[in-house]
């Protein structure tokens, strides 16, 4: 049976319509009665956090195989270790962890931190598997789509650097299969199919939503205030900006075939993503 943690979330309720798509016996765990109130038909809930122990026991009861995603938040590290030491006990056989590009060499930001939880996970006996994927093509329409709503444009700090964002549809199928034992002992560098600049993002914004969009290149001080003006937690704007910092650095447009050759197929293309969320870009009136 498989356990797919962070149900409510975008990679993790991708990853639970992927596992119940294969008809394996899973459940989803949740963090509250609300939460779980929303579980897919055929779909048994657990409501655990991982900072109880003694819950993730229970959602971890006759488990073989848990998916392990955790919020980007500075506790990530001790969470999800609770869920590894908590899997252990348990008996569950293996895990599957959502990991992030940069794990390997970077030593700040979020990829430092998954890195941590890798290292933890792998002294185990635990059988394991490792997703460190690309920046996600879905951040494009959570990130850019509201301020090209308003004002035709989005902003940022990345310059020409290049990024192989990654569908997180198809980061599923790969996890289903992992959760199936399929990629036991392995790490995954999960890129897109293109690498894209942001200007080449507006452009392909502006094709397929039928409008004009641009990228405006601020300064990454300019960047940090903004956030901060908009609420974000400082830890988080450091965090997002050193990260930021890590693709600037040339690191986020790697192109290879790994992703092509885990689905059996060509991974979700931008075109293809924009073309069904065109209507998110456009102005109100524009959508009527």
């Amino acid at each position: 049976m498989i356990l797919v943690t962070g149900a409510g979330g975008n990679l993790g309720s991708a990853v639970l319509a992927e596992v119940a798509r294969s008809g394996t016996p899973h459940r989803a765990m949740y963090r509250s009665k609300e939460e779980a109130a929303k579980a897919p038909r055929g779909t048994e809930a657990a409501i655990a956090d991982f900072a109880d122990k003694a819950s993730l026991a229970g959602a971890l009861r006759g488990i073989e195989s848990v998916y392990l995603v955790c919020s980007p938040i500075p506790e990530l590290v001790r969470l999800e270790g609770n869920a590894i030491e908590a899997s252990e006990a348990a008996g569950v056989r293996r895990i599957v962890l959502s990991s992030a590009m940069g794990a390997a060499d970077y030593g700040k930001s979020f990829p430092s931190w998954h890195r941590q939880v890798e290292d933890k996970l792998k002294a185990t006996r635990l059988a394991c598997a490792i997703l460190r994927p690309n920046s996600f093509i879905q951040n494009v329409l959570a990130f850019y789509a509201p301020s090209i709503r308003t004002q035709g444009a989005f902003y940022s700090a990345m310059g020409n650097a290049r990024t192989s964002y990654v569908d997180i549809r198809d980061v599923a199928v790969v996890a289903a299969q992992a959760l199936r034992g399929e990629h036991d002992g392995q790490t995954y560098e999960l890129n897109g199919p293109e690498a894209l600049t942001c200007a080449e993002v507006a452009a392909k914004i502006s094709r397929q939503a039928g409008i004009a969009a641009r990228y405006v290149e601020i300064p990454a001080e300019a960047q940090r205030q903004a956030m901060l003006d908009q609420g974000m937690p400082e830890w988080q704007v450091t965090a997002l900006l050193d990260l930021q910092a890590y693709y600037t650095g040339g690191q986020g447009g790697t192109l290879d075939r790994v992703l092509e050759g885990l689905l059996g197929r060509p991974p979700i293309t931008m075109d293809a993503f924009l073309a069904e969320n065109a209507a998110a870009f456009r102005a109100p009136s524009a959508s009527a």
